[in-house]
């Protein structure tokens, strides 16, 4: 297998109770068949000044290359689509997803790789953990097709992003939803004093239960807990509200230190590439990954299943990473206003030797599939 990467990218940690053994036992090992590509980086908190690797991506993984990955959707992916047989390596595949939980791997050495939204990289970062982008997916027309709504408590009275003043709202900083939340104040006209925050975890349906609770007025909800907030509480007087920002970054990230390993690096440039195609495949089988995802991976009913399918729109995996760097950089630039944290450069985050690798073989996979 090869791929197109840019030659080089301009120049531009602590303990965790997170043990190795405890990643160890949610990973599905899965040897894997096909020849493969390479990858590298670094990045600091503070005032510090990043370094990137400017090693040209190898264009084979060397025999014995071992990876270890946190991406469960992408993994059913490429079961179902028989991709996985593309690659020529050994992966190894943890039931490890979100910001938090892939930085205490990260941390503990657990993990290569994982998937997470715009905050994690940013956050880790902000802690001394040097990690890079590696791929990065968006959705087409994303103001349309968000991932969250404001779900509204019973009885709150907010029909408005201004009526949010002097209102409870639910809080996850380190994460993409209190990063939203930041957004959402900042394109209201409110700063963080004309509204409470309470710290909540954004997992499960804890969002959910303290709206209907009226432990909150407002909370950041994705996903079919939309759905499943509006069925359960709207004759109580339940809503939600469409922010109309864009809030659908989506990355690959891996320690800098992984994407030093020349061999790791190529094995996790082959695992970009098939991701692309993975993602190219679910948009073009939505019977195939409703049924073999969301309802018999992920225990959803077909109508939940087929309403986050129709919520996601259309992938967009660009060529370019330029107009995605610009809107990471005003993101991090609000997060450090308003949470007193360092400045950071965007583009310091990226390693863009990878940068069109997911992007062209999306696109040329449904090149072939057209064919």
């Amino acid at each position: 297998m090869s791929f197109a990467a840019s030659s080089a990218p301009p120049s531009t940690k602590g303990p965790s109770t997170f043990s190795r053994r405890r990643a160890l036992g949610a990973l599905l090992a899965l040897p894997v068949l096909g020849v493969l590509t390479a990858c590298g980086g670094s990045a600091t908190a503070g005032n510090a000044q990043p370094t990137q690797a400017t090693s040209p991506l190898a264009t084979t993984v060397p025999a014995g290359t071992t990876i270890t990955v946190g991406d469960p959707s992408v993994k059913v992916a490429l079961e179902l689509s028989g991709l996985i047989k593309e690659l020529d390596f050994k992966v190894e595949f943890a039931n490890i997803s979100g910001g938090p939980q892939t930085t205490e791997a990260f941390r503990a050495n657990a993990l290569d790789v994982g998937s997470v939204a715009d905050i994690p990289p940013i956050h880790a970062t902000w802690t001394g953990l040097d990690v890079r982008i590696i791929a990065s997916v968006f959705r087409q027309d994303a103001v349309n097709h968000p991932l969250y709504e404001l779900g509204i408590a019973p009885g709150a009275g907010i029909s408005s992003l201004q009526d949010l003043r002097g209102k409870k709202i639910a809080y996850s900083p380190g994460q993409a939803q209190g990063a939203l939340v930041l957004r959402i104040l900042e394109k209201a006209g409110l700063g963080q004093d004309d509204v409470k925050l309470v710290e909540l975890p954004s997992t499960g349906d804890v969002y959910s239960t303290a709206l209907a609770s009226k432990q909150v007025d407002a909370a950041p909800i994705g996903g079919v807990q939309i759905k499943r907030y509006l069925s359960k509480y709207k004759a109580d007087g339940a809503s939600t509200l469409r922010h109309g920002l864009r809030d659908d970054p989506g990355h690959l990230y891996s320690p800098a230190k992984v994407l030093d390993d020349p061999a790791k690096a190529a094995a996790l440039a082959a695992y970009v590439e098939v991701w692309g195609k993975a993602k190219r495949w679910i948009e073009d089988h939505p019977e195939e990954w409703l049924e073999g995802y969301y309802v018999k991976d992920q225990g959803l009913s077909r109508e939940d299943g087929q309403y986050l399918i129709d919520a996601a729109g259309k992938a967009d995996l660009p060529l370019s990473w330029t107009e995605a760097i610009e809107r990471h950089q005003k993101t991090i630039d609000l997060l450090a206003k308003e949470q007193k944290k360092p400045e950071l450069v965007a583009a310091d985050l990226y390693d863009t030797r990878y940068e069109t690798i997911a992007g062209t073989a999306f696109a040329a996979a449904g090149k072939a599939g057209a064919a």
